[in-house]
């Protein structure tokens, strides 16, 4: 059973109050959740291919990234989820956004991580990804929904130039 904080729209952790994964999340409560985009000193971007077992699977996603449990904040999510989904080891990681989906209840604190790893050392995740490539804005903007999990990233794409 994972536990989650739950937290204000403003990003307060509401005390006392412990959400479950899997279980509704009551109205006016929301869980944290970290995304990183990482872009290669060439200026390249990873892409990691969602399992095709998981919801979206077979999609393609811009970010590592998923959420926080409990006691867990933003950062140190990040730092987990970038090593759990790719295997970079990374603390240099920039705070580039936040995003608010109430529909899924959830609060998005998005990180850019600038790294020179070697290309080929990706680590996929077992169960959350099965795939992997680099690939330049360009392509990355020309992709389509279909093939995109979320296509809500390419804005922080565009404003990374």
């Amino acid at each position: 059973m994972e536990k989650w904080d739950a937290y204000d729209s403003k990003m307060n952790k509401v005390k006392d109050v412990t959400l479950i994964r899997g279980e509704e999340i009551p109205d006016g409560y929301f869980h944290l959740c970290s995304e990183i985009i990482v872009r290669h000193k060439d200026g390249s971007y990873l892409l990691m291919q969602r399992d095709e077992r998981k919801h979206q699977g077979g999609k393609w996603e811009a970010t590592a990234g998923g959420s926080a449990v409990q006691d867990e904040d933003a950062m140190a999510c990040a730092v987990r989820e970038l090593r759990e989904e790719t295997g970079i080891e990374s603390l240099n990681l920039i705070e580039i956004g936040r995003v608010i989906h109430h529909l899924h209840k959830s609060i998005y604190v998005e990180y850019l991580c600038d790294t020179d790893v070697k290309k080929d050392s990706i680590i996929l995740q077992e169960g959350e990804t099965q795939d992997y490539k680099w690939v330049n804005a360009s392509e990355l903007r020309s992709m389509t929904r279909e093939q995109l999990a979320t296509s809500r990233i390419l804005n922080l794409i565009d404003e990374l130039k």
